[in-house]
């Protein structure tokens, strides 16, 4: 059998304490960053970029076929672009071919 305890309407069940605590706006973090982010993957076709606003870092996943994950990572969008391009620069020069990047990307 349950028993049932009566209780007394205590500080928080009055609803008549106070004026009603407004909610926090919705704000999206680190949307100019973000931003950022959604252009460099328009421009460097061949790669993500993510960026964390937790570690307010910028992140770039490689998409086309590589041996092992390739991703890279810095704390400005232009230290990531700079690390992007060098990335590109040595993955052609591995392949062998002067003048091309990788898998049809372009070239810095």
């Amino acid at each position: 059998m349950m028993w049932r305890r009566h209780r007394t309407a205590g500080r928080h069940r009055n609803k008549e304490t106070g004026p009603p605590v407004p909610a926090a706006p919705h704000r999206p973090w680190d949307g100019p960053a973000r931003a950022e982010a959604e252009r460099l993957t328009r421009t460097w076709t061949g790669w993500t970029v993510l960026y964390g606003p937790g570690s307010r870092r910028f992140y770039a996943v490689a998409t086309w076929p590589t041996p092992e994950p390739l991703v890279l990572e810095d704390r400005t969008s232009e230290g990531l672009e700079l690390r992007i391009r060098e990335t590109e620069v040595a993955m052609t020069a591995r392949r062998g071919v002067v003048g091309t990047a990788p898998y049809g990307l372009r070239a810095p």
